[in-house]
């Protein structure tokens, strides 16, 4: 298990009737969120989810959205993105979903943007 894998394990993760519940939206909400990238996730362990750690304050984090259409511009498939999020990253000293709950955006968009 590499070291981004490992930390996407770690990371609680929300099915979509979770995320209904979370954050008090119907499902097509829901998903209009996921398309328009204010959240990602995954089916790697099943059914369809997102980590929890997207989320912060019942709604989705805010500095998300832009990060994760970075990192797709650069060719990042979605579970290279969460895998990116999650997993320490050494310029910013701490995982960039850290990084992002904390206010640093800035910061971690210059990183993502070094990627392409």
């Amino acid at each position: 298990m590499t070291d981004d894998t490992a930390a996407s394990a770690a990371t609680d993760w929300l099915t979509l009737p979770e995320l209904v519940e979370t954050l008090g939206e119907p499902l097509g909400r829901i998903r209009r969120l996921l398309d328009e990238k204010h959240l990602v996730g995954s089916r790697r362990q099943g059914a369809f989810a997102v980590p929890s750690l997207f989320i912060l304050d019942g709604r989705p984090l805010a500095s998300l959205r832009g990060t994760v259409i970075v990192l797709q511009d650069a060719g990042f498939s979605d579970d290279e993105v969460i895998d990116w999020l999650l997993a320490p990253e050494e310029s910013i000293g701490r995982p960039p979903i850290d990084a992002l709950r904390e206010g640093r955006k800035s910061e971690v968009r210059r990183v993502a943007q070094t990627l392409a």
